[in-house]
């Protein structure tokens, strides 16, 4: 049988690396990889760190690039190789734009469609946006529903989807870090090298979606500062995003601080190991909410809502919008009261045992 995998950005492509491996184990599997480079350099980190080489670059990517862009190109690109290749199954991850062109090309060609990662629901079609219609415009197409949690199988199943097209495999996320995550590693940047990680309370601070931007980002960053700014023993590492205004209002309201350390966006191997060290997260980003729990860390959801809430209602998250209140108490109790604490980094990981991309093969295989 004849595998399609494809993906244009780097969360897509950590989350798929662990399949494209696992089906490279596999005999009788012949596989496909095309990447639409829907974002450029960030993915070509990705699929380096995995010894990924993809049989198609469509390289999409240009500057200022609208949705609209994206989309058609991709579509026309993808049509082209699907036309080519004739796979069995296609298989999209997660909820870019890239998943949504893929899912149609293949729909319109009459191929198989696989969705890993798919369930996710915020309840809000502007939050996150367009990633919240992204998967349900998928949805819509898929044939192979592969839910990482039980919450994930509901909300499909509340959309009317056969439960026979539906499995539960946790997320591969978690897969993706047993391929990152290395003893002693060291960073290029010797300034992360250091960071007191064991006397310090180091926050790992990332910010970057458009809905934040403006006040609730200004919110965040105050609150942060703050906290940090009356508990002596906090130090912030924040990777601050290319966004001009993401930037603009990091170095207006964190820059010169002694205890905060505004860095370059990382590429995701020592991204994660940074993760494995520091002593909680805030984060606004989705993928963060399933690495983060893995590596028992306490996660304050910078959002207003979250299409994860397992991490929630397991207690490894805290979804705290964005007042500077909230913000500032949630972070300061963390700082300060070690039960709270503890309950959130030992609370059980909801996203799986790193065993997903094995259970998603072994699915498609039987199924063909």
């Amino acid at each position: 049988m004849k595998v399609m995998s494809v993906f244009g950005t780097r969360p897509e492509g950590v989350k798929m690396a662990p399949i494209i491996k696992e089906l490279e184990k596999r005999e009788g599997v012949e596989q496909v990889v095309c990447i639409t480079a829907q974002h450029r350099q960030m993915l070509d980190q990705v699929i380096n760190i995995f010894g990924i080489r993809p049989d198609y670059d469509l390289n999409i990517f240009k500057p200022g690039q609208s949705l609209t862009d994206i989309t058609t190109n991709s579509l026309k690109g993808l049509e082209d190789v699907i036309k080519k290749e004739k796979p069995d199954i296609l298989l999209v991850q997660g909820d870019t734009t890239t998943v949504f062109a893929g899912a149609l090309a293949a729909f319109y060609q009459k191929v198989k469609i696989g969705h890993v990662e798919a369930g996710l629901r915020s309840g809000n079609m502007y939050s996150p946006y367009p990633e919240e219609a992204n998967r349900k415009l998928t949805g819509v197409l898929t044939d192979f529903h592969f839910a990482p949690t039980r919450t994930n199988l509901e909300n499909l199943l509340s959309e009317g989807y056969s439960e026979d097209r539906i499995f539960i495999t946790g997320n591969t996320v978690i897969d993706a870090l047993k391929y990152a995550i290395k003893d002693g590693y060291t960073f290029s940047d010797d300034r992360l090298n250091n960071v007191d990680y064991i006397g310090k309370k180091v926050i790992l601070l990332t910010s970057h979606r458009s809905e934040n931007i403006g006040k609730p980002m200004e919110n965040i960053f105050t609150a942060v500062r703050d906290a940090v700014n009356e508990h002596e023993e906090a130090f912030v590492v924040f990777p601050v995003h290319l966004n001009p205004k993401v930037r603009s209002i990091a170095n207006e309201i964190l820059g010169d601080n002694d205890r905060i350390l505004l860095i370059e966006p990382m590429d995701y191997e020592p991204f994660t190991n940074l993760m494995s060290r520091v002593h909680v997260v805030v984060t606004d980003s989705g993928g963060l909410q399933e690495e983060a729990p893995a590596l028992g860390k306490p996660v304050l959801v910078v959002r207003e809502e979250t299409e994860r809430p397992e991490g929630v209602e397991a207690g490894t998250a805290k979804l705290v919008g964005t007042s500077y209140d909230n913000v500032y108490n949630n972070l300061k109790a963390l700082l300060e009261d070690e039960k709270l604490y503890e309950s959130m980094a030992k609370a059980v990981n909801p996203y799986g045992d790193g065993t997903a991309s094995e259970k998603i093969v072994d699915i498609i295989l039987s199924k063909f």
